[in-house]
């Protein structure tokens, strides 16, 4: 059962954002201490010996614990709630959220299935939108195209804000481990510091109106900030799955409103931890924003002209593709409403005179990538080519519930008791038919024991990994090894001649221009999605991946969702705008091999501890400095 000191914490009135916001000059660090100094903290504790087994009371306890609007939770949702809930005894900061905000509802009115710079195009234009306050928090940031822009969406914000006479803060959070941190967590970067070439965000000269502020956070030595999220105004929110660099990933965001999204503000402020600057207040007689408008109590959104929801594809067929213009930093086209935003964003994808639509995502494809690749895939229609942007609104309101871990920086597998973790298995270990998980890479201990036991009570479980991702770093004893070893191992376990082995079904991430597998190393085709749907209804997205980095050290911030149509575009989305299900299967041994029986070229086996030992110092070095793939 939730305990009755959980049930007490989830019910109080007081938040971190609440009580700030009746004091901005506080630091969130020291209402945090306010707030929940005083409990206990285990951050070390078995979680089998606290774990409960699923029961239609702990649902009951956990659905008083959570704000849930128009829709009834579903008992599968609310198990992996009581069960991440159940965290919150042993440490009330594992949420990195407050307790009366984890549990939520809102809708999710925008998905995005991509490659970075798509994503960033949509941050970029809820930058430009905002009216007082911006949060924007990842892990890796270079100098990139997301980077510019970026960059240009704050430039584009300042001379907004100048029209309306107002000022806008922004604070901008990201994770650079160095020597400074080794005596504090959280170093706030000089104007001199995040505006050098090597950052390249705008000095306060280019954007007078905004006030921005940049911290670089990490807790040494492995304790990442590996959480990809913004939120804009307090309104709208948006998780992601990328980083801010140029690489060759499909990434994955959704875009959050309603009062979920003082849950994840909650979790900015949270993560900021000191003391946010003043600024003065906005100016009486302000131009009113002609931008996205609230959503409504039933959840319907104005800004959203109807969008054939299967016909997607092919929307910018209908119209002169030379009046959409893709967004660049160089030539700038902010959208004030989301349906024109689809619409310029899709046209991108279509293909041009004398190309196939498979020439058509190769271009796309290639954009940002190290090592640009010529098609190898077949053709496809209309009607099969990629959606980078699905209209995920639904009808009402659903549950939602923000999963996330805090971090750790010591070394070892200790801090294993913290909610991302409990909801994922939970939901693995109480489903009854099936289970979806794309992720970079999938190693973690807990998780291949709960995968194995879920295919013997007759559940089918899909996996989609990336093909060589960070392979040396995971060869690192302790870290859980690579996606191959993982899946011969799982193979392995499982016998030939029974049902269990056709119920396990791995492949490889392919890219939607490719007929086959590239292994990360040639940085050409990879996936950074991180993903895991149960019973087609209930989904977690966010940053974390399956891996032990992400299971024991880094901080992440995940979404859950109670819904099964939202649940059902993700997976037509994910199948839509990838390969992999058509030419990514692994073959009897777990690994993916090509008509001949050969692996993939870059395909490494199983080097043995001395080999994989040089290989992972090798491939930690690498991650160290940002070139590995968190």
């Amino acid at each position: 059962m939730v305990s009755d000191r959980v049930v007490k914490l989830c019910s109080e009135s007081a938040t971190v954002s609440s009580v700030w916001a009746e004091n901005p000059t506080v630091a969130p660090s020291i209402i945090i201490d306010r707030l929940y100094g005083h409990y206990p903290r285990d951050r070390t504790c078995e979680p089998q010996a606290r774990r409960q087994a699923a029961s239609p009371k702990e649902q009951t306890d956990a659905a008083k614990c959570g704000k849930w609007g128009p829709t009834a939770p579903s008992p599968l949702f609310l198990q992996a709630f009581a069960n991440a809930l159940n965290c919150l005894d042993a440490d009330p900061q594992s949420a990195v959220v407050s307790p009366p905000l984890m549990g939520s509802h809102g809708t999710m009115p925008l998905t995005v299935i991509t490659p970075l710079a798509d994503v960033i195009r949509h941050c970029a234009n809820l930058i430009a939108s905002a009216e007082k306050e911006i949060f924007f928090v990842t892990c890796v940031w270079s100098p990139s195209l997301a980077q510019k822009l970026i960059r240009g969406a704050l430039m584009e914000l300042s001379r907004r804000a100048q029209a309306r006479n107002q000022r806008v803060k922004a604070h901008f959070m990201y994770d650079a481990a160095g020597l400074s941190n080794l005596s504090d967590s959280h170093r706030r970067l000089t104007p001199k510091s995040y505006a050098a070439k090597s950052v390249g965000l705008p000095s306060p000269e280019e954007i007078p109106h905004v006030d921005l502020e940049v911290m670089n956070v990490h807790t040494i030595p492995l304790g990442t900030l590996h959480s990809k999220f913004c939120v804009v105004d307090g309104k709208r929110a948006c998780i992601m799955s990328n980083n801010m660099a140029d690489n060759d990933n499909l990434e994955m965001m959704v875009q959050l409103e309603g009062p979920i999204v003082e849950s994840v503000r909650d979790a900015a402020l949270i993560t900021w931890y000191e003391q946010l600057r003043e600024t003065d207040a906005p100016v009486a007689g302000q131009i009113p924003s002609t931008h996205r408008t609230d959503i409504s109590q039933d959840g319907s959104r104005a800004d959203i002209a109807p969008l054939p929801e299967t016909k997607q594809a092919g929307i910018a067929s209908q119209i002169d593709p030379s009046h959409l213009p893709v967004h660049m930093p160089d030539d700038a086209h902010f959208d004030l409403h989301l349906a024109d935003e689809v619409l310029r964003i899709q046209r991108n994808y279509h293909r041009t005179e004398g190309e196939r639509h498979v020439d058509a995502a190769n271009r796309v494809l290639n954009l940002a990538t190290k090592k640009p690749v010529a098609p190898t895939g077949p053709d496809f229609s209309d009607e099969e080519a990629m959606t980078p942007y699905i209209m995920t609104e639904t009808q009402q309101q659903v549950p939602m519930v923000l999963v996330c871990r805090p971090p750790y920086g010591s070394f070892g597998s200790r801090n294993a008791y913290v909610p991302q973790n409990e909801a994922w298995l939970s939901l693995i270990r109480n489903c009854t038919s099936d289970i979806f998980i794309q992720t970079p890479d999938l190693n973690a201990a807990p998780l291949l024991p709960a995968i194995l036991d879920a295919i013997h009570r007759g559940v089918k479980v899909t996996i989609y990994t990336c093909f060589g991702y960070n392979e040396a770093g995971e060869m690192i004893p302790g870290q859980g090894g690579t996606n191959e070893q993982v899946a011969t191992s799982l193979v392995d376990s499982l016998s030939p001649d029974g049902q269990a082995r056709s119920l396990l079904q791995i492949y490889n991430y392919v890219g939607k221009d490719q007929d086959h597998p590239i292994h990360q190393s040639f940085k050409s085709r990879s996936c950074h999605i991180k993903l895991l749907i149960a019973d087609g209804r209930v989904g977690i997205q966010g940053s974390g991946n399956q891996d032990t980095q992400s299971w024991f050290h880094s901080q992440e911030v995940n979404v859950m969702v109670d819904s099964q149509s939202i649940c059902e575009k993700w997976r037509a989305c994910i199948d839509r705008n990838q390969n992999t299900k058509l030419f990514g299967r692994v073959a009897e041994d777990g690994v993916w091999r090509d008509k001949s029986g050969n692996p993939g070229e870059g395909y490494s086996g199983n080097p043995g501890i001395i080999g994989g030992l040089f290989k992972g110092v090798l491939g930690m070095i690498r991650k160290m400095e940002g070139v590995g793939g968190l």
